[in-house]
């Protein structure tokens, strides 16, 4: 079991605090008026997409016969795995689930039961614990931190790099979700909702660097390489638009909702 984290690890005296993985989101969600969770290779990408598209999206912990069963009862769309999916089927590729919602089986169901271990692992996790889960990625960053200032969250922010796991099952931090936290952050701080932490300062530094490069920056980093080497590189393009989306996508009870 893992120990609770030490009261100095909250950054509980910050209106804007940042942190990693699941451990990280449980430390700063505490008191706090909401929890923005950001995978951008590629799950809350891809439920940005989904929500345009006006699909509900469940998160789900793993993709095994449970996930299956779920989707069933809800007469949802499973997501299986990219290479298990090919070019038709739906999977975690945002492209994949576009393609779907309007001319595939997301078309008739309008539900799509989504499993991932980062941000769709979180999110739910949290949700479970009683925290209001937000879902952002570069596509809506400036429309979640308007919608939090505009008075739909009351008390601090807790923004939260989903990353990704190495071998043994171990965070893998990754920095493409450094740069969607960070986006966020700096979209609160340009909004007036506060100070920042130093962890969410450095988010929001990280961010602020890229200077319009965050297409390249995507391609070039470690998961951006892996997406290319696997021969899912056209997802990067989607992924790296920025605030194209006005869609606020929120976990209400088991799914995530546009408000």
């Amino acid at each position: 079991m893992t120990p609770p984290a030490r009261n100095d690890h909250r950054q509980s005296g910050w209106a804007i605090r940042f942190d990693w993985g699941l451990s990280g989101a449980t430390a700063i969600a505490d008191g706090a008026g909401a929890v923005v969770v950001v995978d951008v290779l590629s799950f809350t990408t891809t439920l940005s997409v989904a929500i345009d598209e006006g699909i509900e999206v469940y998160p789900f912990r793993i993709r095994d016969a449970s996930a299956a069963a779920f989707a069933a009862t809800r007469g949802a769309v499973l997501a299986i795995g990219r290479r298990e999916a090919g070019p038709t089927g739906v999977s975690l590729s945002p492209l994949s689930v576009q393609e779907a919602a309007r001319t595939g089986p997301l078309a008739t169901s309008r539900k799509l039961v989504l499993p991932s271990p980062n941000g769709s692992t979180i999110s739910r996790q949290l949700a479970e614990s009683g925290a209001v889960v937000v879902g952002a990625c570069l596509r809506n960053a400036a429309a979640v931190a308007a919608w939090i200032t505009a008075g739909a969250v009351r008390g601090p922010v807790a923004v939260v790099a989903a990353g990704e796991r190495w071998p043994g099952d171990q965070l893998r931090p990754a920095v493409e979700d450094l740069w969607g936290a960070g986006a966020v952050v700096n979209a609160l701080l340009r909004c007036g909702f506060g100070t920042a932490s130093p962890e969410a300062g450095a988010a929001a530094a990280a961010y602020r660097e890229l200077d319009r490069t965050v297409g390249p920056a995507l391609a070039s980093c470690a998961s951006g390489q892996e997406l290319i080497a696997d021969g899912y590189g056209t997802e990067i393009d989607l992924a790296a638009q920025e605030n194209v989306s006005s869609k606020v996508p929120v976990l209400v009870g088991e799914s995530f909702r546009s408000v």
